[in-house]
C-alpha cells in the first residue's frame, strides 16, 4: 500500500497494483480499476516515486524471504 494525502488533508492507503493511471490537470488524479478518481495532493511525480519505492520494498521483502527459507 501507498499512503496519499486528499486535498482536504487526511491521509489514505490505496493499493498501488489497482491503479489504472494517475493524472496531473492540474491536481493529481489517481483512476482506479474499479472506476473510482482520488484527488491528491501529492504531484504525479511523487506518486511514482511511491510506487516504485513499494515495489522496491516487495521485491526486497520476496528475496529476504526466500533466503530465510532456504529457496
Amino acid at each position: 500500500m501507498i499512503t496519499v494525502t486528499r486535498l482536504d488533508q487526511t491521509r489514505f492507503a490505496v493499493n498501488p497494483d489497482l491503479i489504472e493511471r494517475v493524472q496531473a490537470s492540474p491536481d493529481t488524479t489517481l483512476h482506479m480499476l474499479d472506476g473510482h478518481v482520488y484527488v491528491v495532493a501529492e504531484s504525479l511525480d511523487a506518486v511514482i516515486e511511491l510506487i516504485v519505492a513499494y515495489r522496491a520494498r516487495v521485491l526486497d521483502a520476496a528475496r529476504t524471504l526466500g533466503r530465510n527459507t532456504g529457496e
